[in-house]
């Protein structure tokens, strides 16, 4: 019997992020096979005209959405036998690198994303219990805790992988047992435990047993094909960490601005509401903007004075960020 060599692809994921409005958004892709399914935007890797993945990335997001990326990151590769799983599995394995890419809304973005079946949506689409802004989500105390409590208590089957630590205590350390003690940065690990538990749609399709019956189960965010929604709880908990020692968020941020629309962004990535005051001092003793001179009468109150990033900042210290939040 001849030998098989296996054809191998390599694709290029992109969680691309911007922030309007105080959303933070990413751009899906509409699934022509399932309507109720949201992709990240992908784009194949040609080595004959790009010379590096970034530059395949950033070729493929300016020709399909009419967006110019500001800061990129490689968040890993994802390349099991299996992820792109068709019948019989006789396609080319399709290894793909994930990137964490920043951008800045433009007029005609959303018209061209739509020509090629996308658009903007919330990441807390997603993800509803990241969002603690206005307060301690609900669904964190009426529908997940005790769900994942009920799980904690089962005895782990004999095929499931083991973990230095119980399902209690990874509960606990990723969830927080009290408002004070809940570290956005986290949000990847909450991810993949409510995916052991079987508590979310792309468990069930993998086939996963539930810690509740399936007709129970509460809506815990919108659904993505693959396992597209972990590779955007990794760019979230990537990004929010980021926050604090890189100066990442003004990739989202206008030219100019002002500090009431900086902590909107602020808070739109860390999923914190965060004391005015306290914010200002923080932007303050950090040295991160400067001011332009000129103000802003955009929200039709006291005219608000506006800044742009200091960006000498770079090259006087290693870790210019805004320590918000956990840890």
């Amino acid at each position: 019997m001849p030998h098989r060599h296996a054809s191998i692809e390599i694709g290029l994921n992109a969680v691309i992020v911007s922030v309007t409005d105080g959303v933070p958004q990413i751009v899906h892709v509409d699934d022509a096979r399932d309507a109720a399914l949201d992709s990240l935007p992908f784009g194949p890797f040609d080595p004959i005209h790009h010379r590096t993945f970034e530059i395949g990335l950033r070729a493929w997001v300016e020709n399909q959405t009419a967006l110019r990326l500001g800061y990129i990151e490689q968040l890993y590769t994802f390349g099991d036998r299996g992820r792109h799983r068709v019948t019989g599995d006789e396609g080319p394995h399709v290894v793909s690198v994930g990137y964490l890419a920043l951008t800045r809304q433009t007029p005609d973005s959303e018209n061209t994303l739509a020509r090629h079946n996308s658009a903007w949506r919330s990441w807390y689409d997603y993800f509803p219990w990241e969002d603690w802004r206005n307060g301690r989500p609900a669904l964190l105390d009426n529908d997940i805790l005790p769900a994942l409590e009920t799980w904690a208590e089962e005895t782990p089957s004999p095929e499931e992988t083991p973990k230095p630590l119980s399902r209690q205590e990874r509960i606990r350390l990723a969830f927080g047992t009290e408002a004070t003690s809940w570290d956005e940065e986290r949000a990847l690990e909450r991810f993949e435990l409510l995916y052991e538990a079987g508590l979310i749609l792309e468990a069930k399709r993998d086939g996963r047993p539930a810690a509740l019956a399936r007709d129970t189960l509460p809506f815990l965010g919108a659904s993505m094909r693959f396992d597209h929604r972990r590779v955007l709880a990794t760019a979230i908990s990537r990004l929010r960490g980021k926050l604090k020692y890189r100066p990442v968020i003004f990739e989202l941020m206008p030219e100019t601005f002002t500090l009431t629309e900086l902590q909107t962004s602020v808070e739109a990535i860390s999923g914190r509401h965060l004391h005015k005051q306290n914010f200002r001092r923080l932007v303050e003793n950090a040295d991160l903007v400067e001011p332009t001179g000129a103000t802003s009468t955009a929200t039709g109150g006291r005219p608000a004075a506006l800044f742009r990033f200091r960006h000498q900042l770079m090259s006087e210290r290693p870790a210019p960020g805004l320590r918000v939040g956990g840890r």
